[in-house]
């Protein structure tokens, strides 16, 4: 998932060297309700108005403008990955009502593999007074009580009581061109889209593609979710140049089980120009291709589909996953060209018809999944873990006999069983089979659209438009398989054969790496979370165990032994990367002063974690360092008590607990030693494993 830039941790280990100037106290009201500005913890906070008079029946633009510290930052109306944005409460004179603050557009703040949006140095949020017609001429006072937090590598919430003095004047007038901080935050305030101007959304198993015609060439987009766990705030979303537009993909977030009906969000273009929309979302799949090509087939019709599906399907022949058994398949008919032409035709059908049933089984079985309420698009097998890891695994052990550690013979590793050597057609029929198996991975140019198309039709059409892309991906070899003549273009059976066809492997291995990197990211976060990372490891032990199994077949070929002992190491390259295994991390207890006083009375050493759940920086010590299997050693070893204190939600208790440690904001961590009379040690901001693990070491006996 995702951003993982070195400089961001660089960042934030330099802020750590340089040190965090810290309040000495926490949540203290700042202001008298004057308008500012006043200075709080790492910003400023001030209110101001574009003009001092309201005219009863009119409206007034005024606005909260935050200044921060350099580096310093506050937060979207959705913060990414932790945070929250400023929040305004009025208390207004009967006959004049505030609208909702309003958010300029924002930016991205990357921190570790994390993603904050928000603002960095200054930022104003506009909010529309409106006053009564009725509203007396004279003087009235506004009261606001307002909320932000202010972040870096610690999260410091703080508050203040502001106010603004106006006049109530029928004759008030507004500027008609707004100056200052205000005047610049309603420019840059997103509206929808223009008039002629398109936003859609395709919704995939792994990503939105949103496509935004505005009539020209667009060179750069960002796209910012209004809901929350939408997307993996931290990927990278890259896009596609159009000649009217410019098409973005963002990937989905693994916590978002089905596709919304609708997206909501906001398209950014420049620093100066963004878009929000709500649009629905369109099950299915875009490929990456080319402006041209996406240009070309942005208006499909069925008939256009069936003809790129078809298309699709024969340049599908030569992608990685299918062209080594198309090869093969070519080999087989060099070597069988004198037998009757009946024949050959007959296995091409049937191999025809292996890939038709494949196809609408694949289909079916979507169709299911999607009237149960489910999203799913090409390709959708690839999210189940079950179905990576055979599908991995075998081709795997196809690639190794291919490569010439084993010899299962040319028609069995064609079929892809014994059934082509013993059986005949039944073999061709499992050959199909087995191209598509192997295709489904794949997208081949032209794919796209029409799969797109197919999947937000009706049944018939879905199963129509699957048909022909099957009838594509057969094509070639029914072709030749009806003139056998045509095998002639072939080069003759040869020597050439053996070293081509372990050549072929080369790919298979190549989808095998793929295939991996895939399985990692149903597991990790943003596919790089050490959860991925561990998973990925038992995967290549299975691959490891079916390279032994080869062996053994190569080893002692045609014997008993060496099958069941493959077998037996098949099915352990199975169990090995599904295996699940347990969360040995030890439980933390909610903190309470009872609860630190109990068990310091009790003569155990205790670990606290000041957290919150918008501390970004508290969310990456939480994941990298305090569940790393070195510290949760450590704690079980020392019988250290783990208290967890979470501040997402102001507590007055962690509060005072903070001060008395001499810290005000999060994250925060201290180790209490077992003697009751000890004094706690507080580690830095940014935990590594080393500093955690020394720090026990040295505190504890």
């Amino acid at each position: 998932m995702s951003v993982r830039r070195v400089g961001c941790w660089l960042a934030v280990l330099l802020g750590v060297l340089l040190g965090v100037a810290m309040a000495p106290a926490q949540l203290q009201v700042i202001g008298d309700g004057s308008p500012g500005p006043v200075k709080g913890t790492h910003l400023t906070a001030e209110l101001v108005s574009l003009a001092p008079s309201l005219a009863p029946g009119g409206t007034l633009q005024v606005g909260l403008v935050l200044t921060m510290e350099q580096h310093w930052h506050v937060y979207w109306i959705n913060a990414g990955d932790a945070g929250e944005p400023p929040k305004i409460t009025w208390m207004l004179p009967k006959g004049i009502t505030a609208d909702e603050m309003r958010f300029p557009i924002p930016s991205r703040l990357p921190n570790g593999p994390l993603m904050d949006y928000g603002y960095e140095d200054s930022v104003a949020f506009p909010v529309t007074l409106t006053a009564a017609r009725n509203l007396k001429p004279g003087k009235v006072h506004l009261d606001a009580q307002v909320r932000w937090l202010v972040c870096r590598e610690v999260c410091i919430p703080g508050k203040a009581h502001l106010g603004l003095d106006l006049n109530v004047d029928p004759k008030a007038s507004v500027s008609a061109a707004p100056v200052g901080a205000l005047g610049e935050a309603l420019k840059l305030i997103p509206g929808p889209p223009p008039a002629d101007a398109t936003v859609q959304v395709v919704g995939g198993a792994h990503e939105f593609v949103l496509t935004l015609k505005t009539g020209r060439r667009e060179t750069d987009a960002e796209f910012y979710p209004y809901d929350e766990d939408q997307i993996v705030n931290a990927a990278d979303q890259p896009i596609d140049v159009l000649g009217d537009g410019v098409r973005l993909r963002v990937t989905r977030s693994p916590e978002l089980k089905t596709l919304p009906a609708r997206l909501h969000g906001l398209l950014k273009l420049s620093d100066t120009q963004a878009y929000e929309f709500t649009v629905p979302v369109v099950p299915g799949e875009v490929p990456e291709e080319s402006a041209k090509v996406a240009n070309a087939v942005s208006g499909v019709t069925l008939w256009s589909a069936l003809g790129l599906a078809f298309a699709g399907g024969v340049i599908l022949n030569l992608m990685p996953c299918v062209f080594p058994v198309l090869f093969l398949k070519g080999l087989s008919l060099v070597q069988s060209s004198g037998e009757d032409r009946n024949r050959l035709r007959g296995h091409g059908l049937v191999y025809t018809f292996g890939i038709l049933v494949s196809f609408w089984m694949i289909v079916a079985v979507l169709l299911v999944v999607r009237a149960g309420g489910s999203q799913a698009g090409w390709g959708f097998q690839l999210q189940s873990p079950v179905f990576l890891t055979v599908l991995a695994l075998g081709l795997f052990f196809f690639a190794l006999s291919l490569a010439g550690q084993f010899d299962l013979g040319l028609s069995l590793t064609s079929a892809g069983g014994g059934l082509a050597q013993r059986q005949g057609l039944a073999g061709s029929f499992f050959t199909g089979v087995l191209a598509t198996v192997v295709a489904t991975p794949c997208t081949a140019p032209l794919m796209g659209a029409a799969i797109g198309f197919a999947l937000a039709q009706p049944a018939g059409v879905t199963f129509a438009v699957f048909t022909a892309l099957g009838l594509g991906l057969a094509a070639p070899y029914l072709a030749l398989s009806f003139e056998p003549s045509w095998t002639r273009i072939l080069p003759r059976p040869g020597a050439w054969m053996e070293l081509l066809k372990q050549l072929t492997a080369v790919p298979l291995f190549a989808t095998v790496i793929w295939l991996v990197w895939v399985y990692g990211r149903l597991y990790g976060t943003g596919g790089g979370g050490a959860d991925g990372i561990d998973h990925v490891s038992l995967l290549l032990v299975g691959l490891l165990c079916v390279a032994v199994a080869g062996w053994a077949l190569g080893r002692w070929p045609a014997r008993w032994q060496s099958t069941v002992a493959a077998l037996l190491l098949g099915a352990a390259a199975i169990a090995i990367p599904l295996h699940q295994p347990k969360d040995t991390t030890l439980p933390w207890q909610p903190f309470s002063q009872q609860a630190l006083d109990s068990a310091r009375a009790a003569g155990h050493p205790v670990f606290i974690d000041f957290t919150a759940a918008w501390c970004l920086s508290c969310q990456v010590n939480e994941r990298a360092v305090l569940r790393s299997r070195e510290v949760q050693d450590e704690f079980r070893s020392h019988n250290v008590t783990l208290l967890r204190a979470d501040w997402t939600q102001y507590d007055a208790e962690i509060t005072r607990e903070l001060a008395s440690v001499g810290r005000s904001g999060v994250p925060t961590y201290v180790l209490y030693p077992g003697n009751p009379a000890g004094m706690p040690d507080v580690l830095p901001e940014l935990l590594t494993k080393a500093v955690v693990v020394q720090a026990l070491q040295q505190n504890l006996p």
